[in-house]
């Protein structure tokens, strides 16, 4: 028996291989089938099965091209109402794989159609358990994800009360030495509180996650439903591509349109520029915003543009372009981009000025400082006492109220997200807008 955890740092997103026997299973695979096929190749196995144990919302799984390449059989919770050939696991069944057995466990609560997938030995003995976005470490899976997505619909109090229940009843009776593989760590907007380390044991966790400890059903809902972070528009688009399948990874990128010349872009789609803050600043194309690529890119490219949004990708590099189209993959956007262009040169026009924090510091009422953080990081740690608080997810809504003729500085808490909102603002209105960028870490620390 061999287990092997996969994890992508953009989206905080954990996958795995059990290999027994020349066999290979999936758990919750990512995107690029590509590190799968060579980790089988590595170890000799054949990938014979995937496991979802839910429709995702944040990334883009590759279960189907799976099944059509290797004839992998595709295991689900007979609720996901899915329209791809797949076996759906009731719960407490099992499924062989050499001389290992998985079993199926229904564990609603971040999704009414939510299965965990014990891993029992070759003696029989529960080993691992895989908790897809049930059991995180340090956490469990919000519940608020699945109000309209999906086949069935339930409340967000619903869901966090079947979320008490599956603790109680499937993750407080396993055994302490069982392993615990998660869906996701730190990072990931699944979850509020996860822990930086991305494997643990029930009996670790039945010490330090709340999610144990909480004996009374109200307070465990109030304390799960509390303080979310946002929704990205992508989410539930990001179901329903689960749920009826995604396209081949690869295929579906070499489809994207190269534009080689400026004149070709078509000046009503939108421009998403994935270039350093400071050369977006030095110079960028119009209608175009800055989503500088980092290692929350996809993310922010999915809360920011509603699936179905056209757009051109720009990168000053070749290899720049290939990085962020990929990305955009992890969740299924390649489909939504018109084109992607190189951007070698900055352009003549397109200029965002960096604030001068001393002069924001000395005269604030001369500006409308805008704070793109989060209303939970506004309140706990505001910068400026004058200023007013958009979290970047929802200001493409709302960029073209913010201001009054007076120039805009905006700040987050480390510059990326300014430098974001700073180009959605310009782009949005007639007001000066100024980055105050970095130089906030010397108001923040």
């Amino acid at each position: 028996m061999h287990i092997h955890q996969f994890y992508d740092e953009g989206l905080a997103h954990a996958s795995y291989a059990i290999i027994d026997s020349g066999k290979m299973a999936l758990v919750d695979p990512a995107r690029d089938p590509q590190p799968y096929i060579a980790f089988a190749k590595e170890h000799g196995a054949d990938i014979v099965a995937v496991f979802e144990t839910h429709p995702h919302a944040d990334f883009a799984s590759s279960h189907l091209e799976f099944h059509k390449m290797t004839g992998a059989v595709v295991y689900v919770h007979p609720d996901m109402g899915v329209s791809y050939p797949h076996v759906a696991l009731k719960d407490k069944e099992t499924v062989e794989l050499g001389k290992l057995k998985i079993q199926a466990l229904h564990t609603p609560g971040h999704s009414p159609d939510h299965h965990s997938y014990l891993l029992h030995d070759e003696y029989g003995k529960p080993h691992a358990i895989f908790t897809g976005d049930s059991l995180f470490i340090g956490d469990v899976g919000r519940p608020d994800l699945r109000e309209d997505a999906g086949k069935f619909n339930l409340t967000r109090s619903e869901l966090a009360g079947k979320m008490y229940e599956t603790m109680q009843s499937v993750f407080k009776p396993l055994p302490d030495e069982v392993t615990v593989y998660p869906a996701h760590g730190a990072g990931s907007l699944c979850g509020k509180n996860m822990s930086d380390e991305t494997v643990s044991t029930i009996g670790e966790q039945r010490q330090t996650n709340w999610a144990f400890s909480e004996t009374d059903k109200t307070a465990f809902v109030e304390e799960l439903l509390s303080g979310q972070p946002n929704v990205p528009k992508y989410f539930p688009f990001s179901v329903e591509e689960n749920r009826r399948g995604v396209a081949a990874y690869r295929s579906s990128l070499e489809k994207v349109a190269r534009v080689q010349r400026e004149d070709d872009l078509q000046k009503d789609i939108l421009i998403v520029d994935t270039r350093p803050a400071d050369q977006y600043k030095a110079g960028h194309l119009s209608n175009s915003i800055n989503i500088p690529d980092g290692g929350k890119f996809e993310t922010w490219l999915g809360t920011l543009l509603a699936p179905g949004t056209a757009f051109y990708l720009v990168a000053g590099s070749q290899e720049g372009l290939k990085t962020v189209m990929e990305k955009a993959a992890k969740i299924s956007y390649e489909q939504f981009i018109k084109g992607v262009y190189l951007l070698a040169e900055a352009p003549a026009n397109g200029h965002i000025q960096s604030a001068d924090l001393e002069k924001v510091k000395s005269n604030p009422g001369a500006y409308t400082i805008l704070d793109v953080r989060s209303r939970k990081e506004h309140e706990e740690e505001p910068a400026f006492e004058s200023s007013i608080n958009v979290p970047l997810d929802q200001l493409p809504d709302k960029a073209g109220q913010v201001g009054n003729g007076k120039p805009i500085a905006v700040h987050c808490a480390g510059g990326y997200r300014s430098a974001i909102a700073a180009s959605i603002l310009e782009r949005a209105q007639e007001n000066e807008v100024l980055d105050i960028g970095d130089n906030i870490k010397k108001i923040l620390g």
